[in-house]
């Protein structure tokens, strides 16, 4: 029996978003563009900021895997300016217990409905290349590689690859 429910963020969460994203730096600092320290040092109001930013509206979005304690996982969509039809989908990161079950597919479901509700037919994302477990849970999920590589955003000697799905 599932004991979460995946909903958009709200202000109210920020104080949870918070504590999850130092678990997902800390677990998995590679794959995000702020550092452990960084997010430590940013204070309270700047969560909420950004939750706030994210709780409405068709440009950004974050969603959470809420079971009513600490948050188990998160994915966020956002516009990308020269692709109007096209969401990324950004930070996702589950909490190592729930890893490979329903949590993901759950969290993509939501950031995809809201994009197409939105009007955007594909979503977008990037993987670390080497992380061949992240890539195959997004392949279960539609996703395929587009062969295009990219420079990692804060580690010069790593790659992303770009991987897609209609949606």
């Amino acid at each position: 029996m599932e004991n979460w429910t995946v909903r958009r963020v709200t202000t109210a969460d920020a104080g949870r978003m918070r504590a999850l994203r130092l678990e997902m730096l800390a677990d998995s600092p590679l794959a995000f563009l702020e550092t452990l320290a960084q997010a430590a040092a940013r204070p309270h109001d700047s969560y909420r900021q950004r939750i706030t930013h994210s709780a409405s509206g068709p440009d950004t979005a974050q969603f959470i895997a809420d079971p009513g304690g600490p948050l188990i996982g998160h994915a966020g969509g956002t516009i990308v300016a020269d692709e109007p039809d096209c969401t990324v989908v950004f930070a996702v990161y589950l909490t190592p217990a729930y890893r490979g079950g329903k949590v993901l597919p759950q969290l993509i479901d939501a950031v995809a409905d809201w994009s197409a509700a939105a009007g955007r037919t594909e979503l977008m994302l990037e993987v670390v290349v080497g992380n061949d477990r992240a890539v195959r849970a997004y392949e279960k999920l539609g996703f395929t590689d587009t062969g295009v590589r990219l420079p990692h955003p804060t580690v010069p000697a790593l790659a992303e690859l770009q991987m897609r799905r209609r949606i």
